[in-house]
């Protein structure tokens, strides 16, 4: 029997590269898992929402959507922008990896590493960490290789592709 990962999916277009990896390298059984409640506003969180579905349907994996939504934690953040990314990375690794925990899957990652824009070493940190309280263990991938070709999977499915990470402070241009 295959082991399993728990792929925490950002968006849709993010997630097209890291899948065919996953699928490539590995002889896991994959399951998405869209958890992202800084995304804002709603209609963008439900926008990226939407292309996860559409992403993981063309990619024939099943998909957990974990529909809570908290914008308040990230309307009221005063901390540096550094800060708020460190916040954003451990709220949905601690999601991803206590669900990856609670449904038995032996390995979690997310779509958050194929981005040049993130900051890998910081999230790969949060990651064990995180992977290390709930006993699951963290799968390292640095996807970033393939940045451009999940691009151009996304515009030829469609995909609604977005023009900032997510978070009500980028939004606004800060």
């Amino acid at each position: 029997m295959a082991e399993s990962v728990l792929l925490h999916i950002c968006c849709g277009p993010c997630s097209l590269y890291c899948i065919d990896d996953l699928k490539r390298n590995f002889d896991y059984e994959i399951t998405g898992y869209y958890a992202n409640p800084n995304i804002h506003p709603y209609e963008e969180f439900m926008r990226r929402r939407g292309s996860t579905i559409k992403a993981c349907n063309a990619k024939e994996i099943p998909l957990i959507i974990e529909e809570s939504y908290n914008i308040q934690k990230w309307k009221k953040w005063e901390g540096s922008n550094a800060d708020r990314c460190k916040m954003c990375y451990t709220v949905r690794a601690d999601m991803t990896a206590k669900k990856a925990s609670e449904l038995g899957f032996e390995y979690y990652t997310s779509t958050l590493f194929v981005s040049p824009y993130q900051n890998h070493e910081l999230m790969v940190e949060i990651c064990e960490e995180t992977g290390n309280k709930y006993g699951v263990k963290f799968l390292y991938r640095d996807f970033r290789e393939g940045f451009r070709q999940g691009q151009q999977q996304a515009r030829e499915l469609g995909l609604y592709r977005q023009k900032y990470c997510g978070c009500i402070k980028s939004l606004q241009g800060e």
